[in-house]
């Protein structure tokens, strides 16, 4: 369909719990190939649907060559000792800081078709699905930062240009 503009720290909806998908939902559909050719874009791990506008349950992701979605996702299971990984997000844009994640983590949702799927993965994969559905649940990758860390990044954001 199209890729989107997605949507920046300040923006309402990226606050929201997004409403579950349900089944036979034409909108489904169309917002599914909006997050697949939004997160095609190079440098991008993983879109979720309220990152683009849609305060929908779903995300698309693009890790090591795997483009896919997920559409009512869960983070069912996370495990190993959280790790400092440096993230970053599409809504916080130009910047990194180190945050906590699990390396591993899997989540379950269902296809546009309501068929089950499983995603799960190590590393890149393990920290996108994290950081996802985060996202869903309406929360950012800097509410987890550690604390003096989570000070320099609200005082470099208020810097931006963007902001």
């Amino acid at each position: 369909m199209a890729e989107r503009e997605i949507r920046i720290f300040g923006d309402p909806v990226l606050r929201s719990v997004c409403d579950p998908v349900r089944p036979g939902d034409p909108r489904a559909a169309a917002l599914v190939a909006d997050l697949l050719d939004t997160v095609r874009v190079p440098g991008r791990a993983g879109v979720a649907a309220n990152q683009i506008g849609v305060g929908l349950r779903a995300f698309s992701y693009n890790v090591d060559d795997e483009v896919g979605y997920i559409i009512n996702p869960e983070l069912v299971e996370v495990s190993g000792e959280p790790e400092l990984v440096d993230e970053g997000c599409l809504s916080v844009p130009g910047f990194y800081f180190p945050r906590r994640r699990y390396p591993f983590a899997r989540v379950r949702g269902v296809d546009l078709e309501g068929n089950p799927v499983e995603l799960s993965g190590e590393g890149l994969m393990a920290q996108a699905l994290q950081h996802e559905v985060d996202h869903l649940d309406g929360h950012l990758y800097i509410e987890g930062l550690e604390p003096e860390t989570k000070r320099e990044a609200m005082r470099s954001i208020r810097q931006a240009p963007w902001y």
